[in-house]
């Protein structure tokens, strides 16, 4: 049985999800996926959620607690009693309830971090977790904000001689003083461009603009999430397939699963793969392994890796690329900590590679007690 850090049974592990920006309910829902994985017999679980306005609670680990209803996705419960980590060590949860005096709750061995965007993957929560001293799943600080930021993640990769797809960043302040300078450096990645926030992920405020009298509008549905917007020009007849990529243990060398593609579903009325085709009308269809000769596979798998050593990542990623018509290879972007919902790719190519769900949770949960705290 694996050893708790303080000498009880059953390592402790709190499991916080939600956060304040806009992923809060694509992270419950992991959450409510990943609380069932766990094997309770050998891990002690305590749910916490981080509502929308930043306070952190002890939620309910009941089955279909986390779940996409008709009222729209799931949300942490605001009212629940308040929690933090407190001690010396950093390491000890403190409970208070509303009216009562905060009460100790125990330390905890580690944590598993399924926030998505802002305050959360981006490195935020993980420094937390460094200060106090505290075992974490997942990227550490830096990896975990360079792979937020995709303008830093794309200067990484290309350092890295990892090859992409043409893109600008447009600032905010660019934007409102010099839009037409823009707008040319714009159109010389040639129509049609994607438009997205650089720091948001499960395809909220991304537009794909088919011409310039589209652009002005992209620009700011994309700035509603992020000041920092990207544009990139668009992958024409490229084919998208995704890597999964794990820790090696021990020291080994990071493990890439089997190929992944996305295709979208022709009747869905989507022209890319937006948060509607991901997470609620099925408008994107997952193969798992991917149609595609071995030596591009074999491609993927390297790049994966590289992505993933590029950034210093930790844990988990999942590395998504364009396999363009002529032929070459292309990465798009990271995910350092990606979706375990039912219809995430991530679950999915693990487990065509032979690591089925509650497995790949126990691995990521001994990954992160194995590891040293501190500088690594």
């Amino acid at each position: 049985m694996i050893s708790s850090q303080n000498g009880a049974e059953r390592p402790r592990v709190a499991v916080v999800f939600g956060g304040r920006s806009s992923e809060h309910g694509v992270s419950c829902l992991t959450a409510g996926e990943v609380i069932a994985a766990i094997d309770h017999d050998r891990f002690d679980v305590v749910p916490i959620g981080i509502t929308t306005e930043g306070r952190w609670v002890l939620e309910s680990s009941r089955p279909g607690r986390f779940a996409i209803t008709a009222g729209g996705l799931p949300v942490v419960d605001p009212d629940g009693a308040a929690v933090a980590l407190a001690s010396d060590s950093g390491r000890e949860l403190v409970v208070s309830e509303p009216g009562a005096v905060p009460h100790p709750l125990g330390e905890v061995d580690v944590v598993l971090p399924l926030l998505h965007g802002p305050w959360g993957e981006d490195g935020t929560i993980q420094g937390l977790f460094e200060l106090a001293g505290v075992r974490y799943v997942g990227a550490g600080v830096l990896a975990s904000a360079v792979g937020m930021d995709k303008h830093f993640m794309k200067l990484v990769f290309a350092a890295a001689g990892l090859a992409q797809m043409p893109h600008i960043l447009v600032r905010a302040q660019q934007w409102q003083v010099d839009r037409p300078a823009v707008r040319e450096r714009v159109a010389a990645l040639g129509y049609p461009v994607f438009v997205k926030p650089a720091r948001a992920g499960s395809s909220f405020g991304i537009s794909r603009v088919e011409d310039p009298e589209a652009l002005d509008a992209a620009v700011e549905v994309a700035h509603q999430y992020d000041p920092k917007v990207l544009v990139e020009a668009a992958a024409l007849g490229a084919r998208e397939l995704e890597c999964g990529v794990l820790q090696g243990r021990d020291g080994a060398p990071p493990e890439a699963s089997v190929v992944g593609e996305i295709e979208l579903d022709n009747s869905s009325g989507h022209t890319f793969y937006d948060f509607v085709a991901k997470y609620v009308d099925g408008g994107g269809v997952a193969r798992v392994p991917a149609d595609v000769p071995g030596a591009v596979a074999q491609d993927v798998r390297r790049q994966a890796i590289a992505a993933f050593e590029a950034l210093g990542c930790e844990g988990l990623a999942r590395v998504d690329f364009f396999w363009m018509p002529g032929g070459q290879v292309l990465v798009n972007e990271i995910n350092t900590m990606p979706g375990f919902t039912p219809t995430s790719m991530f679950p999915a190519l693990w487990a065509a590679s032979g690591l089925d769900y509650p497995a790949l949770v126990d691995r990521l949960l001994c990954l992160a007690l194995d590891r040293s705290t501190g500088l690594r």
